[in-house]
């Protein structure tokens, strides 16, 4: 059974709230876990504290009348990652500010938080899979701020996860899956980077195992490691993504043509390296999500 094709057990004991909750992820946490609470955040504003407040001390109260667990999912964050090269001020307001707030709020009301990360904290210089344990060495301002994030969640006091993923892709919102889809219409052929190595994953595989943490969290069992990775099994490059995703669509992979970074230069610079190394998340024995190439199969399937 898939990774995304139910989720698995503890939901019905968990009451959740999930930040950015309009966004991808967010919305395939909503459909695996339809009583969560997924404000978007223009409707939960991470560094208004006031905000935080009214819907932390809402989750708790709520858990409380239904006799469930509250948990936070923030999926909430500034991904525009070659904007926030000139708007480095903004991204770190809503990727390290906010989740600060968020952290502190959770530890006063006793709140367990997961936060969600990114592979961009690593410098992408690697060989073989990052470990949860690794120097973060951040390239852009969206890592920089990320990582910002990161250490604002631990330093916080509140009992809290970091769970970082890669390249991920869903039905909402924008992303390379559907970028390729539409391309495939307008283009007879087009290039894409092949030198740079990630991870594919599917926001709802993700959500799923997200949850699954959750669960853990909510039963007292939470791992004792405190940042896990959690991505597609495998790894490819862009291009070989991109012709995956033409195969999917039953269009020609051969139109897909491969070039270099350096041939398609962006305003921010990307790991060249991002793959992250799911061992903690197994050690933890949690489910491992399925092979990035069974996942996108799956995706054009629903």
């Amino acid at each position: 059974m898939g990774a995304a094709e139910e989720p698995r057990g503890g939901l019905k004991v968990l009451s959740v709230l999930v930040p950015g909750g309009s966004g991808q992820l967010g919305q395939d946490i909503a459909a695996l876990a339809p009583d969560s609470a997924t404000p978007s955040s223009a409707e939960l504003d991470l560094r208004d504290t006031g905000q935080v407040v009214a819907a932390v001390t809402e989750l708790a109260d709520r858990a409380r009348s239904a006799g469930t667990s509250p948990v936070v999912i923030n999926a909430a964050a500034y991904t525009a990652v070659d904007a926030a090269e000139t708007d480095e001020e903004r991204a770190f307001a809503v990727n390290a500010d906010g989740p600060r707030v968020l952290a502190a709020v959770c530890s006063s009301r006793g709140v367990p938080l997961i936060h969600v990360s990114t592979d961009y904290v690593f410098a992408g210089d690697a060989t073989s899979p990052y470990e949860v344990g690794d120097l973060l060495r951040p390239l852009s301002a969206y890592g920089r701020t990320k990582a910002a994030g990161e250490d604002a969640v631990l330093g916080s006091g509140a009992r809290s996860w970091i769970v970082r993923t890669s390249w991920v892709y869903g039905k909402t919102g924008s992303n390379f899956v559907k970028t390729m889809a539409r391309l495939e219409k307008e283009r007879a052929e087009l290039s894409v980077v092949d030198d740079q190595t990630g991870a594919p994953t599917w926001s709802r595989d993700l959500a799923a195992g997200l949850l699954e943490l959750a669960g853990r969290v909510a039963a007292g069992d939470g791992p004792s490691q405190r940042v896990l990775h959690c991505t597609g099994g495998g790894s490819t490059t862009w291009f070989g993504f991109a012709r995956a995703i033409f195969a999917e669509l039953g269009a020609d992979p051969a139109r897909v043509k491969p070039c270099t970074t350096a041939e398609f230069p962006r305003p921010a610079a990307r790991p060249v390296y991002g793959v992250l190394s799911n061992a903690a998340w197994r050690e933890a024995g949690l489910t491992p999500l399925r092979d990035w190439p069974d996942a996108l199969k799956a995706y054009f399937a629903s």
